[in-house]
């Protein structure tokens, strides 16, 4: 109906005492769905309740009447329509950013927008095209206010997709500690060298001092020999607690600034310095004269970002079809998530993660007043997003068949000083997370399951097992029994790679490369990064561990086995080591997965199973493990 009638007005009346007004304090829901994915974009559009102004899909507004008693909705049914004259050419990034002026564009504004909006009465889903002015003004205000709120959800989605690289002032550059001019730095390019390798590119100037030195070396080889931060390294034990931490890259000097970064370890990162000409004057470097020769840091991080090679995972080159349906559906990546998507997706590879998808109705049903908070609701809505045919064909308000958790993201990063930002963060660090917030949450919803799916073992108990730690010291031995394990952390033996002696001199050709003035241009071999058996590692788990000093034991050692194994088994490849500075690195290196795995060597003396574990444990030597 897309006017109002008497008997339409009287039923608005009846339904408008529990309409309210949102306000700038309330949380408006008008961009999807509480329970589903769908969003005004979908074939059936968004229900919105005036009253929780919570977004329901047609599947489930008649639930949230049923539960609440809400008799009035405001229906958003948006398309979008291909623009006839496509957008302008976007200029290159010039920032590192994304979202933003400058930055990676995010917004490709290739459509217009069709928006038809109209108030819904329940249960009999009578319809009235708004705008309407026979509507009664309060009415009429409620669902004006309603369509204009801000979303909830775009908070998030701004935090996800406008981030940018906040370069702040170093708390180092005022007062800045600087020797006597003892030589001056030519204006020259051809004159700057590392006093360390020769090197002729990527070098860095101390501000303090004017040692130059190159730069970090990369994972991949290139960048330098770590010249300039071994030399602040030296600084710092000469001159504590600081050293000289400041550095500029020679080569980005302008007269409207330079890259400068700070070694200490409470920066660690890209600064800017208040009184970098001040400072660079020092050294005999006039500002106003010099000219950008080098590739700037923001520059490298943006070339490196667009020419992204993903071509080894994508199987680019391969004539291959695209797949969809149940289990096929993706997700989008919300800026910085691909950490939680990974996540998602591992879980949902999992047969026992169907039982959220199964039993998403009794779960609906159950759900709380504000289903956003309830971390069942929303780990049953990204269960069913994911495994039902909802959204499994293409379709055109999303053809590639994704959905975008963002609900699930900000409640399980709800609190948490990483996990509820937009930074990048670490896949292992979150799974752990996850299955922690699951652990707390499954003691009260196994009644919100269904009898056939409460009867089954707790999810988070799929990964949990226990280790038992042999201690031999001075010809006695102690056992102890450690519980709530859910992962076993693997370190890479780099002496076990087998082509040792191919990194070695594909490492010797590029450092002869960086001494030469050829620069980077010249570099063009693939790197060559040490191949360590995945066999290796598990060797190295199960070798015996030399303990220094065990209560006044000179010659202990410990293993560890496993006293009982989990349904799926964890394995953390440990990337990131200590180095014998006490500083954190990142190995380059490839472990190949293999596609069976045997740990009865790991098997604890008189090992224990716990119920239908016992089948799993006996086939574990054998089982694949997936991706």
């Amino acid at each position: 109906m897309s006017h109002a009638d008497e008997a339409t007005l009287a039923k608005v009346r009846a339904g408008m005492r529990a309409v309210k007004i949102a306000s700038a304090y309330d949380k408006v829901y008008n961009d999807e769905c509480v329970l589903s994915f769908d969003t005004p974009f979908s074939p059936d559009g968004l229900y919105v309740s005036l009253s929780s102004f919570q977004g329901y899909g047609q599947r489930h507004v008649a639930l949230d009447h049923e539960k609440t008693g809400t008799v009035l909705y405001v229906h958003l049914k948006w398309t979008k329509v291909l623009k006839e004259t496509p957008p302008e050419e976007k200029e290159a990034p010039t920032r590192m950013a994304i979202g933003v002026e400058g930055g990676f564009n995010v917004n490709e504004e290739k459509f217009d927008v069709v928006k038809a909006n109209a108030l819904v009465i329940m249960p009999e889903g009578t319809r009235v095209a708004l705008p309407c002015p026979a509507l009664p003004e309060f009415v009429i205000n409620a669902a004006t206010a309603l369509i204009n709120k801000t979303s909830a959800n775009a908070e998030q989605k701004e935090a996800a997709i406008g981030w940018e690289h906040e370069i702040k002032p170093s708390k180092y550059a005022e007062g800045l500690v600087q020797l006597p001019p003892h030589k001056a730095i030519s204006p020259d390019p051809s004159t700057w060298v590392c006093e360390e390798s020769g090197m002729r590119e990527n070098l860095w100037l101390n501000l303090s001092d004017g040692h130059i030195g190159s730069g970090r070396r990369q994972w991949d080889g290139s960048g330098g020999t770590d010249g300039a931060l071994e030399h602040y390294r030296t600084t710092k034990e000469l001159n504590p607690p600081s050293g000289f931490p400041l550095v500029v890259k020679l080569g980005t000097i302008t007269p409207t600034g330079a890259d400068v970064y700070s070694y200490a370890e409470d920066e660690d990162d890209l600064v800017s310095d208040p009184h970098l000409a001040a400072h660079l004057a020092h050294w005999g470097i006039n500002t106003q004269a010099m000219e950008k020769t080098e590739k700037s840091m923001t520059e490298l991080q943006i070339s490196a970002n667009e020419n992204l090679q993903l071509d080894k995972i994508t199987e680019a080159g391969k004539d291959l079809t695209p797949l969809h349906g149940p289990g096929y559906v993706g997700l989008h990546n919300l800026g910085n998530s691909c950490y939680m998507n990974s996540v998602l997706q591992l879980l949902a590879a999992m047969p026992e993660f169907g039982r959220y998808c199964r039993a998403a109705p009794a779960i609906f049903r159950s759900a709380p007043a504000d289903p956003t908070q309830d971390p069942v609701t929303q780990l049953a809505k990204v269960a069913e997003g994911l495994l039902s045919d909802r959204y499994a064909a293409p379709a055109e308000a999303d053809p590639e068949c994704a959905v975008s958790p963002r609900m699930f993201k900000y409640l399980f990063g709800k609190g948490h000083a990483e996990f509820s930002t937009a930074r990048q963060q670490d896949a292992y660090e979150y799974l752990s997370h996850v299955l922690e917030q699951l652990q707390r949450t499954e003691r009260t919803a196994s009644a919100r399951l269904g009898e056939a799916e409460a009867a089954g073992t707790a999810f988070s108990s799929l990964f949990t097992f226990q280790q038992e730690e042999r201690i031999e010291a001075g010809g006695q031995v102690a056992y102890k029994i450690v519980g709530g394990v859910r992962a076993v952390p693997l370190s890479v033996p780099l002496e076990a790679a087998t082509n040792k002696a191919a990194v070695d001199a594909y490492t010797e050709r590029a450092e002869k490369r960086q001494k030469t003035s050829e620069g980077a241009e010249a570099d063009k071999e693939e790197p060559v990064v040490p191949l360590v058996p995945f066999e290796a590692c598990v060797a190295k788990l199960a070798a015996a561990e030399v303990l220094d000093n065990f209560r006044g034991h000179g010659a202990a050692s410990k293993t560890v086995r496993f006293k009982t194994f989990p349904r799926y088994l964890v394995l953390h490849v440990q990337r990131y080591v200590q180095k014998p500075d006490w500083t954190i690195g990142k190995l380059s290196v490839e472990v190949p997965a293999p596609e069976t795995l045997d740990l009865s060597a790991l098997r604890a003396t008189g090992l224990q199973t716990r119920g239908s574990q016992c089948g799993q444990v006996e086939r574990l030597g054998h089982r694949h493990f997936h991706a």
